[in-house]
């Protein structure tokens, strides 16, 4: 649909059967609020399942969210409630899984290592405490290290123990259960490094560095003459927004002009040449030892529809190879995400939803590699706090240049529609 531009400067009329599948909590058991929710969904509707959502008590639906997977904390008053969590598909069938719950006062797991989205390094020290209103106290805690892998147990309220995990993003869960049959979660999500060639840039989007290009049709290389008052493409980049803002601090990206199906690419570059964060590694001796990287980053945008496409890159140049981990949000495209193929130059589909919310904060963290024998491997695409695991690899292709950059990028309609996006918190973690 786009071709990328980085260069070196960086129906059915009957019902379909469905089903839904309930992991947290469990039917019948009694949970500490907020409440995890964690459930998936399938469909024999050839167009899969459009969303789900729950009700905590009848006509109340109190979530919603796009595509077959859900994983949310409610926040609920002490009590008993006899939630339903259902599934629409796109044939316009639908499916329930009823899950009774009694909702305590005074169940809580307390973590005080490691920290939640913190970065650190293997074996990872776990201390934890729990605490519980069930008269007859906490029977064990445990920690999982991954949805349905429970990697260590022990009897009573207290955890402390140490885990050796390979690097990479872990989204962990320490669970305490108690002896009346109820249960409470705290999720620590964690980095964990691998030596001293690891790092995070925090708040890219607050700092120097960003260039903005424009990139027209029909070759989408970039426009040397063009300049950000158009009349081709516009573009501007606002930092130090207050609001809408998590952080207080935004930066507001804005495109339009007079060509149709125009782009606007945002390169900043980290390590290596041209490093806009004092990182020349002029002696090459940190990015040929950087395998791992992970790109975080809240999102805004008002009208979500109004957008061709939204692009975030992950680039390293090493050892004459270029490796481009680009993702691309294809939203007027039909709603899914593509990853680019640098040897054929073309996006592959991947199959997995693109729903960014409208008027909404959405958190996207995008985890790739560089594989021992060099090549490219995209791991996962975590939107809103559903992970989609992809496992899909690429090949590099040749190059002179060096270093490791990132990129963002919006693209325009058919009507070439102005429209801004705000980006906040966003964090690059290598290794």
């Amino acid at each position: 649909m786009r071709k990328f531009a980085l260069l070196l400067i960086l129906s059915s009329g009957t019902l379909a059967a469905a089903s839904v599948s309930v992991s947290a909590p469990a039917n019948g058991s009694t949970v500490s609020t907020p409440v995890q929710y964690v459930a998936s969904a399938s469909s024999s509707c050839p167009k899969g399942v459009s969303a789900m959502g729950i009700y905590t008590a009848p006509y109340q639906l109190a979530y919603t969210i796009e595509g077959a997977k859900l994983n949310t904390a409610l926040t609920l008053n002490p009590g008993v409630y006899d939630t339903v969590v259902e599934e629409w598909d796109n044939c316009g069938g639908a499916s329930t899984t009823p899950i009774t719950i009694t909702v305590g006062s005074g169940t809580q797991v307390t973590v005080t290592a490691p920290q939640n989205n913190s970065q650190v390094s293997t074996p990872v020290q776990y201390v934890a405490s729990a605490s519980s209103s069930c008269p007859k106290g906490v029977s064990a805690m445990g920690i999982y290290t991954a949805p349905y892998q429970l990697a260590y147990t022990v009897a009573g309220a207290k955890l402390n123990t140490a885990l050796t995990l390979n690097p990479g993003v872990y989204d962990t869960v320490v669970e305490e259960w108690d002896n009346c049959g109820g249960a409470a979660v705290t999720p620590i999500t964690i980095t964990v490094g691998s030596g001293s060639d690891s790092g995070v840039f925090t708040n890219l989007h607050a700092q120097p560095g960003w260039t903005g290009y424009a990139l027209l049709p029909p070759t989408y290389d970039i426009c040397s003459s063009c300049l950000p008052s158009g009349p081709q493409a516009t573009w501007s980049m606002t930092q130090n927004i207050s609001s809408p803002s998590l952080s207080g601090d935004s930066s507001l990206m804005d495109i339009g002009g007079q060509t149709v199906y125009s782009d606007i690419l945002w390169n900043n570059h980290l390590i290596g040449n041209f490093s806009s964060q004092g990182m020349p590694d002029n002696n090459h001796t940190i990015i040929p030892n950087l395998y791992n990287f992970t790109y975080d980053v809240y999102f805004y945008v008002e009208d979500p529809s109004v957008s061709q496409a939204l692009e975030f890159d992950i680039n390293e140049f090493v050892n004459g190879y270029s490796f481009i981990w680009g993702h691309e949000c294809r939203i007027a495209g039909g709603n899914e995400w593509d990853v680019w193929d640098d040897q054929s130059g073309a996006w592959h589909p991947t199959g997995v939803g693109c729903y960014p919310l409208a008027n909404a904060w959405n958190h996207l963290t995008l985890q790739v590699q560089r594989t021992s024998d060099n090549q490219l491997l995209f791991q996962s695409i975590t939107l809103n706090g559903v992970t989609s695991t992809l496992n899909y690899y690429g090949s590099p292709t040749p190059t002179t240049w060096y270093g490791v950059t990132i990129n963002y990028q919006q693209d325009g309609n058919y009507k070439q529609t102005p429209y801004s996006v705000w980006l906040d918190k966003l964090n690059f973690t290598y290794w």
